[in-house]
């Protein structure tokens, strides 16, 4: 920040008095100008003193000059006596009364390079305070993120010294953590998110500065080699250099904090992952001593796996504190019995789920074996949830992989299809299996003599190459016939 009129002409070694524009002495003065020119303007900016002693003006020219310097936006008008004029003209004083302009005037002994190497001070000093307070904003900053809540306390504390808003999104543009006004503030922005997260060009995401006469807004994309959320920081006036350093180190801080915990979230998934395969081989010992090196545990009592489908990422965020493990196609969660409902309720959500029976830490595997078998029929079925209780109620074949006990089945009864037009050995052989062998039984089903059953069971077993007493190969039998039903 530039330091102000006031603060110059206070100096006392300058000696300067102001003779007009009193109520406009805390305007920023940015620079010092000397120019003896009528019409010095091409050659200023904005915001500059302006010293000179009068050479070229006279009653004639002196509310044009004024009139000139004051649409440029000159913060004040220096001038020097006892060279050309040894009084302020008359005119100019005017001129520069009616225009509000700050008229200063400078004495005889003192030199104009005097005020500009005080001016050229200030706005050092000015320069390294700014500086001193970004570093020291950034070392408050670094400090809040390394807290447990790192980077909601980065976002609040970006806020509070910016004095505006401040706004943590994720990936698809929702708030995580706002602060201030921020809340309210980044729903305009979700489209231009889409600019930062497909860059012109496929070139490095960069930051988005937007702004209106009410506000201005900055948004910048985290990540390191991918976008994997956003900040968004907005004031009521522009930013300045200051505060733009102060956004990029909110930003990288909180880049850092997204990464990290990227890369903290991995590890302990792999380690939940061999967390499980000790559970499944029966090490249970050894996996309750590795999860509590994670500060995590197990939950009490009876045990319910659940195997859910859908985008893995979206369930493990949904199984929340639970045990999970993404292997293979589907998350792996353990629950607490009590906590089923509530659980599946969540994961349902996101894909099929399906629900083994209790089983205490011992039976895991076969919790596991359940879930699985009960997800598959969920998928086949087209159904949003199903228990392996309900499945196990429906026969056998519920359980059973339809193209695995469709190959079986073809394969197992090729030789009778096979021969000829013999379609009687089928039929003959599913009364036979139906009657549980009981030849009078059968033949009375098939409407033949109990003799002509005993030659074609005789004709099916040697086609078969099955012995027709043997339980296990009935069983196979059975199951073969069900499936051509």
């Amino acid at each position: 920040m530039a330091p102000t009129l006031r603060t110059v002409v206070r100096r006392l070694p300058l000696k300067l008095g102001v003779l007009t524009g009193q109520d406009e002495l805390d305007r920023p003065v940015r620079w010092v100008a000397v120019s003896e020119l009528e019409d010095p303007t091409p050659f200023l900016e904005g915001g500059e003193l302006v010293l000179t002693t009068g050479m070229r003006l006279d009653a004639g020219n002196a509310g044009p000059y004024v009139d000139r310097l004051v649409g440029k936006g000159v913060t004040g008008l220096g001038f020097g006596v006892g060279l050309g004029h040894e009084v302020i003209p008359a005119g100019l004083v005017e001129a520069a009364t009616r225009a509000g302009l700050p008229l200063i005037e400078v004495p005889r002994d003192t030199p104009f390079v005097a005020i500009g190497k005080l001016v050229s001070d200030l706005i050092a000093a000015e320069q390294y305070d700014e500086i001193r307070r970004a570093f020291a904003t950034q070392g408050r900053l670094t400090r809040a993120a390394l807290r447990p809540e790192g980077p909601r306390a980065v976002v609040d504390g970006l806020a509070r010294e910016l004095g505006g808003w401040a706004a943590l999104l994720d990936e698809a543009g929702a708030v995580r953590h706002a602060a201030g006004e921020g809340a309210a503030r980044t729903a305009d922005l979700l489209p231009e998110l889409e600019r930062l997260r497909r860059p012109a060009g496929g070139g490095a995401p960069a930051s988005l500065a937007l702004s209106t006469p009410q506000e201005h807004v900055i948004v910048q994309p985290l990540g390191a080699r991918r976008v994997r959320g956003f900040f968004a920081v907005g004031l009521d006036r522009p930013f300045t250099p200051v505060a733009h350093t102060v956004v990029n180190a909110a930003g990288s801080l909180l880049t850092l904090a997204v990464e990290h915990g990227r890369e903290h979230l991995a590890a302990e998934r792999r380690v939940r992952s061999a967390v499980l395969r000790l559970l499944l081989a029966g090490q249970v010992r050894a996996a309750r001593e590795t999860l509590e090196l994670l500060g995590d545990g197990l939950p009490g009592g009876p045990l319910v796996v659940l195997a859910a489908g859908g985008d893995q990422e979206a369930v493990l965020e949904a199984a929340g504190d639970e045990f999970a493990v993404a292997a293979e196609d589907r998350v792996v969660v353990v629950v607490a019995a009590d906590r089923v409902e509530d659980t599946v309720s969540t994961l349902r959500e996101h894909g099929p789920v399906g629900i083994g029976s209790p089983v205490g830490l011992d039976g895991l595997r076969a919790g596991l074996d359940q879930a699985d078998r009960a997800l598959a029929s969920a998928r086949r079925a087209a159904e949003p949830v199903m228990r392996f209780a309900d499945l196990a109620g429906q026969g056998l074949l519920s359980l059973l992989d339809p193209g695995m006990t469709a190959a079986f089945s073809s394969a197992l009864l090729a030789p009778l299809h096979e021969y000829g037009s013999r379609a009687d050995l089928l039929e003959s052989l599913r009364a036979y299996l139906a009657c549980n062998g009981h030849w009078d039984a059968a033949a009375q089903r098939l409407g033949v003599h109990r003799h002509t059953l005993r030659y074609r069971m005789r004709r099916v077993a040697d086609l078969l190459g099955r012995d027709l007493d043997d339980p296990a190969a009935r069983a196979e039998l059975w199951v073969a016939l069900a499936v051509t039903e």
